[in-house]
């Protein structure tokens, strides 16, 4: 197995010519004070460039990390599809388009020639990046695979603990979490909006009326992890991600594009909200959550706060609020966690590391399209 290595020289002449410098604000507050100029466009293009630059193996996917390590793992793969699939909306590249087309053929090799896995989880990541890639190039091989996904996912759910996906297949464990529930509930909205399929609107309000009975706080909107992890038949009520989060204010947003029901946009808003104010973040930057999966986790939450931002019709408030918190995390993230020329992402987004995580990358990554995108809508300060 061959893995593809950039020299740092390669590197910096890629990314140099996009990393934007301080400059003087010019006389009035702060005068003589430098402040930096984001150019997010340009800082987009070099985050692309440090996923597929530092990650890609000539075997068609993402390597595990940037230090070496060509593991093939299957839900942050997924993931780096719909980063992929972010830039080619962004920039209608053909040559992102060939890539995720390689990315696409080349993780059904690694996962033994299909695309079912055991985790229902992964493969609901990989239905939701399939459907926007779908979406965003019109190639119907993207909506075929999700498809083919969605009919597996369906079939991980039974009456134990009252209904709800099961985590994996190893279904005797009776482990049901979030991570499976609220991606399924987006899966059939979206589903749903494609088919006109009256049972995948059914499956989407089945799944999320399940999901917030069991595993969202009714008082404060946190989502919790899931039930029987410790095989003790209860809510595990301590152990708690921005990924739960995020799912469910995505799950929220899509049931009331759908519905135009506002308990749905209610639900979202009170699960960000609390999100934001609560254990998840330091200083309003969204903590570390470690490495491996945990590297991915803060990325999702704040795709979920773009499509709450974006699709959620709330009020300008409210929007210019989560937009401020998107926007500091973004500033913070490339002046004092971002690793230069490589473009390589920490997990702690207010220092540095010399090497980093597939998934930690590609939650920068997401970090900073949502600043293009908050940018161009107009609401970055």
């Amino acid at each position: 197995m061959k893995l593809i290595r950039y020299s740092l020289l390669l590197l910096s002449l890629a990314f140099t010519a996009c990393l934007k410098e301080p400059v003087d604000d010019g006389p009035g507050p702060g005068a003589n004070k430098a402040r930096y100029v984001f150019d997010w466009a340009q800082i987009a293009d070099s985050s692309l460039q440090g996923v597929t630059g530092n990650f890609w193996n000539a075997e068609k996917y993402f390597n595990a990390n940037s230090g070496g390590s060509n593991t093939f793992n299957y839900w942050p793969n997924a993931h780096a599809l719909d980063v992929l699939t972010d830039a080619y909306i962004r920039k209608n590249d053909p040559a992102i388009k060939a890539r995720m087309d390689d990315l696409l053929a080349g993780m059904k090799v690694k996962n033994g020639g299909t695309y079912i896995n055991h985790f229902y989880d992964d493969m609901e990541w990989m239905n939701i990046a399939c459907l926007r890639a779908f979406e965003a190039t019109g190639d119907t091989k993207y909506k075929d695979v999700a498809v083919l996904l969605w009919n597996d996912i369906k079939g991980g759910w039974d009456d134990v603990w009252g209904g709800g996906i099961h985590w994996n297949k190893d279904k005797s464990k009776n482990y049901k979490n979030t991570p499976a529930n609220a991606p399924a509930c987006i899966i059939a909205c979206r589903m749903y909006a494609l088919t006109q399929n009256a049972d995948d609107i059914a499956w989407a309000k089945k799944i999320y009326d399940w999901q917030k009975a069991t595993l969202v706080d009714p008082a404060t909107g946190l989502v919790w992890d899931g039930i029987n992890q410790d095989g003790s038949g209860q809510v595990t009520k301590n152990w708690n991600f921005t990924y739960n989060q995020g799912v469910f204010i995505g799950a929220g947003v899509e049931l009331y594009k759908l519905t135009g029901q506002n308990i749905y946009l209610n639900d979202a808003l009170k699960t960000a909200n609390n999100a934001l104010a609560g254990g998840f973040t330091n200083a309003n930057i969204l903590k570390d959550e470690g490495a491996g999966d945990g590297g991915l986790f803060k990325g999702i939450l704040v795709r979920y706060l773009m499509l709450l931002i974006t699709d959620g019709s709330i009020s300008s408030t409210d929007a210019a609020k989560y937009a401020a918190f998107l926007q500091l995390n973004a500033e913070t993230l490339w002046q004092k966690g971002t690793m230069k020329p490589q473009v390589l992402f920490n997990k702690d987004w207010t220092t540095t590391a010399t090497s980093t995580d597939l998934t930690t990358q590609l939650s920068g990554a997401m970090l900073i399209e949502a600043a293009v995108k908050l940018k161009s809508m107009g609401l970055l300060k």
